[in-house]
């Protein structure tokens, strides 16, 4: 298996969660070893990807520096993610990247419109090698050693229609598009109101965001998945976890996890090269079974 970029540049525009303004993204092609580069196209500014680039994880992974950042790129890198995505421009005309429905699905759809092509180069992918953990009191977030690539997520809200969720993803493409991809994010209707009176959230509405009340989700249609509250936490995890650059084959588990602590989980790992390396997927033939995650 090969480095992947995309085989034509595509473009969409998208509502802005927090500014609620329209945003332009445009998709282009880059050369292997390049990385997934963001750049702010108001500002003429690039942004790599990178754990060091992170500078904020209250609300959404935000990178940036002291000339400009942009926000919430958690579901679009779940969906590089999920589709092998290794060099890619990412151009935005404002600070954030467009919510769309919430979801990682439109930018899944953006990628087939765009196509995937392989390059001359072998796909580089982090490998796990020891465990890793990162704790808040019960919360917790965790990386260990594992033959697949696989993403176990526990949440317990003590809200009626959430409660306690539980799901063992073992990640595929095709599985992504079908099991995760669609999950939106949420939030709750107290918290909505206090955010737009701090000029925050304006772009959120039951189209773009589950809902919820004391009680009830208030989006008619209701959930697309029974348990979509920790399929979007997966979604998100994976995304965090994307920050790195790579695809990881190892075993990520949490525990009421969230962008903080998936951040400190990814800067813990790297901080010490005996905690995982660097390998192609022709290396072994247990990356090799790596690549049919992809297919």
């Amino acid at each position: 298996m090969n480095q992947r970029t995309i085989k034509r540049a595509v473009e969409i525009i998208g509502i802005g969660l927090h500014k609620g303004r329209p945003i332009r993204l445009r998709l282009e092609p880059l050369e292997v070893d390049s990385g997934i580069i963001f750049y702010r196209k108001d500002l003429a500014l690039n942004i790599p990807l990178s754990p060091s680039s992170v500078i904020d994880t209250k609300m959404a992974t935000v990178i940036g520096n002291s000339r400009g950042f942009i926000s919430t790129i958690e579901h679009f890198l779940s969906a590089i993610y999920s589709y092998g995505v290794d060099n890619l421009r990412v151009i935005l005309d404002g600070n954030e990247m467009p919510i769309m429905d919430g979801s990682a699905s439109p930018f899944c759809m953006l990628l087939d419109e765009a196509g995937i092509m392989e390059q001359r180069s072998p796909k580089r992918i982090l490998r796990v090698k020891r465990r890793v953990e990162v704790r808040d009191g019960d919360k917790f977030v965790r990386l260990e050693p594992s033959k697949s690539a696989i993403f176990d997520f526990k949440i317990d809200f003590k809200h009626p229609a959430i409660g306690k969720e539980h799901l063992k993803f073992k990640f595929g493409r095709r599985e992504f598009i079908e099991d995760i991809s669609r999950a939106r994010t949420f939030g709750f209707a107290r918290d909505i109101q206090y955010l737009q009176s701090i000029n925050l959230a304006l772009g959120a509405s039951l189209n773009n965001a589950i809902g919820l009340d004391s009680e009830k989700v208030l989006n008619p249609e209701g959930l697309r998945y029974r348990d979509e509250f920790v399929r979007h936490k997966i979604l998100d995890a994976m995304g965090d976890l994307m920050v790195m650059g790579y695809n990881i084959l190892g075993r990520y588990s949490s525990f009421a996890g969230g962008h903080k602590l998936n951040h400190e989980l990814t800067k813990a790992l790297l901080a010490d090269s005996a905690n995982y390396e660097i390998v192609t997927v022709k290396r072994s033939k247990m990356v090799m079974e790596f690549e049919k995650s992809f297919a």
